[in-house]
């Protein structure tokens, strides 16, 4: 689909620096949220209560384990990926970052709806990874459009 060789100066470099910097944050929200669970301690959520009602639902955890922990790791296989690309240029690692995004986008999707639909609460940690992963999405979109307008200048449309 993209040409996934070493190359240069196709993406601004704003785009993998702003999914990195997104992704840090991602993933410090869904650390701390890993490391209340293991503690077993509810974090404050002093500006809307549902919290402990979300972090203590069944949609919480996957077969034992917290959902935020695959979200620590989502968060840090996307910032992986970003870091790659800006240290090689490698476009492989650009992409395929860029592609991985829709999976937080997905899951984000089905936890809001989980809280806002089932559980009827709102855990604002929780909302934090959404708002983070739809950030992500935004920016692999915008790492797509920039790779496909600079492929339709190389073909001279």
């Amino acid at each position: 689909m993209f040409d996934t060789k070493k190359e240069g100066g196709h993406v601004p470099k704003w785009l993998p620096i702003g999914m990195l910097i997104v992704a840090l944050v991602g993933f410090a929200d869904a650390t701390y949220l890993t490391i209340k669970h293991y503690e077993g301690a509810i974090p404050p959520c002093s500006v809307v209560a549902g919290c402990e009602s979300v972090l203590t639902s069944k949609y919480s955890t996957f077969f034992g384990v917290p959902v935020a922990l695959f979200g620590a790791l989502y968060y840090v296989t996307i910032g992986t990926l970003m870091f790659l690309y800006l240290d090689s240029q490698n476009h492989k690692h650009l992409v395929r970052g860029a592609k991985g995004t829709a999976v937080g986008a997905l899951a984000s999707g089905w936890f809001v709806y989980a809280q806002l639909g089932i559980l009827d609460a709102i855990c604002l940690y929780c909302m934090g990874s959404a708002i983070t992963s739809a950030l992500l999405f935004l920016l692999g979109i915008g790492v797509f459009i920039t790779l496909r307008k600079e492929k339709a200048m190389a073909k001279g449309e």
